[in-house]
Formats: C-alpha cells, sequence, structure tokens
C-alpha cells in the first residue's frame, strides 16, 4: 500500500482535482467581493469567455470532421 502513495500520478491526479474543485469556488469568492460595477465586468468577461471557448471547441471539431471527410493526403 506504501507504493501507491509514492507514485507521482496519484498525486497530480489529486491535486488537479483539488484544483478543479477548489478553484471555481475561489473565482466566484472573489467576484462577490468585488464592488458592484467590477462584479458585473467580471460576470460579462466570464460569459463572453465561455462562449469563445466553446466556439473555438465547435470549430476544431469541425475542422476535426472536415479532414476526416477529406481523407488522408496523397503521397508523393
Amino acid at each position: 500500500m506504501r507504493w501507491i502513495f509514492s507514485e507521482k500520478w496519484l498525486w497530480i491526479i489529486i491535486l488537479a482535482l483539488a484544483a478543479i474543485s477548489v478553484g471555481p469556488l475561489l473565482i466566484i469568492w472573489v467576484i462577490l467581493y468585488l464592488p458592484d460595477e467590477l462584479k458585473v465586468v467580471a460576470t460579462i468577461l466570464i460569459v463572453i469567455g465561455w462562449g469563445v471557448a466553446g466556439g473555438y471547441k465547435d470549430w476544431l471539431k469541425d475542422k476535426r470532421r472536415e479532414e476526416e471527410k477529406r481523407g488522408p493526403p496523397p503521397e508523393t
């Protein structure tokens, strides 16, 4: 059992899960302590960033789908 705790991948996974869990909570906590005007700006920036990330993901999926339709490039 001791060898499990000495594996670096276990600790990477634990730290990644902690960051995924605690990160958004810290961001919301910081936003709640901002003045009213900055709360609105931060919320708008989050929504815009979320939209850009979603659009980029969709663009990558479409690009990959188009490449699969064309097939492999001809060899010379």
